[in-house]
């Protein structure tokens, strides 16, 4: 019966929000309490969800004041370089724009971090996709499925958690993938020049002349990604021959604009050279702070919350030592903070009666038992496979700490070796990174103004294609 319940409740979650029924905030507590009152442990609801919250908190704290880094260093300059860098490559070209999301989602991926991945990310692409009417679910889909390629890497959570639950040696897993990995990066990079031939012939292409033809603006960073609601300036501006492209061509939320909030982006309002936030003779600082932090988070000298929360007080205080000029920093992304932060806090109760309620160990046992004995010397295959909906439905502690051992049991009982049911077991990050229990998601979708459901509806068939490419990589190579 929890079984059911479980899947039921994971199915009625997503057809709501795909269907724009319930904004996710809603649906993430609404549904799981509903369902802990038809379980029979309404009275518990409370302790599931402080139990839930408890666990998710440091996350919540990481994301907040990770949000305020990010877009301070936004705010003063660092990222202005990576910013003209993509534009000259990209040229407007959507086919190239598309493809240099995927490129840049992957570099910036090298730090382990997927919420930091996507805040430069859609900080330096943002502007270009709406400038050029570009669909902005492609960019958070390829910016996503980049990211899940890259977040295998052995400081980035599933292979340490996989090496953890199975005592073997984390580089025993990664090095032996490598090969399967970097097809399936391949597979994202073809996959984003498909979609970016699509999207040119959709709104045809600009000079980058054209392309960076601004309105008058006020104080402006980045439209919705590092900067609030008060440093947008107002005004629908002159438009040039990017309004050739039909707004809903590809009927996937081409313009966004039923996002998760922030002020109007009707034209492209980039990086301002000229704004008042820019501290150039701080340049070398602000590179050298953030390096450290990420060394830091990397070699795990702090805790990630305590590191990202010194981090922003630090940047803080050097860029703006006046305090009027803090609070102003602090109020221009506190609507980020607000929208990320509560769907953190929201998705810790759908976890927590997940958790509480056991639902989560009979989904996992049902599955493990539906394995035919027949499969046994296949559990490699097997593995993969449960990968990708296991890790989509659940957290990756639950399937790495939860799920994995009795896979790799089953496993071994039919000669498959641990390590290769270890491997196995991060093909589906991929698809994982757009789970909605992923925190990360939400900073990727709140900043970049999509719905929650349009980026599911877009991404899933995508991030289950590249981790079957994955998949077959590893057993056409032989390391699964």
């Amino acid at each position: 019966m929890l079984t059911i319940l479980g899947f039921a409740m994971i199915a009625t979650f997503l057809v709501l929000i795909m269907m724009k029924k319930m904004s996710p905030i809603a649906a993430l507590v609404l549904i799981p309490a509903l369902f802990c009152v038809f379980v029979g442990k309404g009275a518990h609801l409370g302790d599931y969800v402080i139990d839930g919250v408890s666990s998710l908190a440091p996350t919540a704290a990481m994301l907040m004041f990770a949000i305020v880094y990010f877009g301070v260093m936004i705010d003063v300059g660092l990222f202005d370089p990576i910013v003209r860098a993509i534009l000259k490559f990209c040229k407007a070209d959507p086919m190239r724009v598309v493809v240099g999301t995927a490129l840049l989602a992957a570099i910036v991926s090298l730090d382990g971090d997927g919420s930091t991945t996507f805040m430069i990310t859609v900080s330096a692409m943002y502007p270009l996709y709406k400038r050029l009417k570009m669909s902005l679910v492609v960019m958070t889909g390829v910016a996503a499925m980049a990211n899940g390629v890259m977040n295998t890497l052995p400081w980035g959570g599933p292979t340490a958690r996989a090496a953890t639950a199975l005592k073997v040696d984390a580089t025993d897993i990664f090095v032996p993938m490598i090969p399967a990995l970097a097809v399936g990066l391949v597979a994202v990079v073809v996959l984003a020049y498909v979609l970016g031939l699509r999207e040119r012939r959709r709104v045809g292409t600009l000079t980058l002349d054209e392309a960076l033809v601004r309105e008058p603006e006020t104080e402006t960073v980045l439209v919705g990604a590092g900067a609030g609601a008060g440093a947008v300036s107002g005004g629908s501006g002159a438009r040039t021959g990017a309004d050739r492209g039909a707004a809903g061509g590809s009927g996937e939320a081409a313009d966004g604009d039923a996002g998760s909030g922030g002020a109007s982006d009707d034209g492209f309002q980039g990086l301002d050279p000229n704004r008042p936030t820019l501290r150039p003779k701080l340049y070398w600082f602000n590179a050298l702070l953030t390096v450290a932090l990420l060394t830091a988070m990397i070699m795990e000298l702090l805790p990630i919350p305590v590191l990202f929360l010194l981090g922003a007080a630090l940047a803080l205080t050097v860029n703006f030592p006046h305090i009027p000029d803090q609070k102003a920093r602090i109020a221009a992304h506190a609507d980020n903070v607000l929208n990320v932060s509560g769907m953190v806090f929201a998705a810790a109760v759908f976890t927590g009666v997940l958790t509480g309620t056991g639902m989560v160990d009979h989904m996992a046992n049902w599955l493990v038992d539906t394995i035919p004995d027949g499969m046994g010397p296949q559990m490699g295959l097997v593995t993969g496979l449960l990968s990708l909906p296991l890790t989509y439905f659940m957290s990756n502690d639950g399937f790495y700490f939860g799920v994995l051992p009795v896979l790799a049991e089953a496993g071994q009982a039919h000669g498959v070796s641990t390590l290769e049911i270890a491997r196995a077991s991060i093909v589906g990050q991929p698809l994982h990174m757009s789970s909605p229990l992923v925190p990360a998601v939400y900073v990727l979708v709140g900043m970049a103004k999509v719905e929650f459901g349009d980026h599911t509806r877009f991404v899933v068939k995508w991030a289950v294609l590249t981790s079957l490419v994955i998949l077959a990589a590893g057993i056409l190579f032989g390391i699964i």
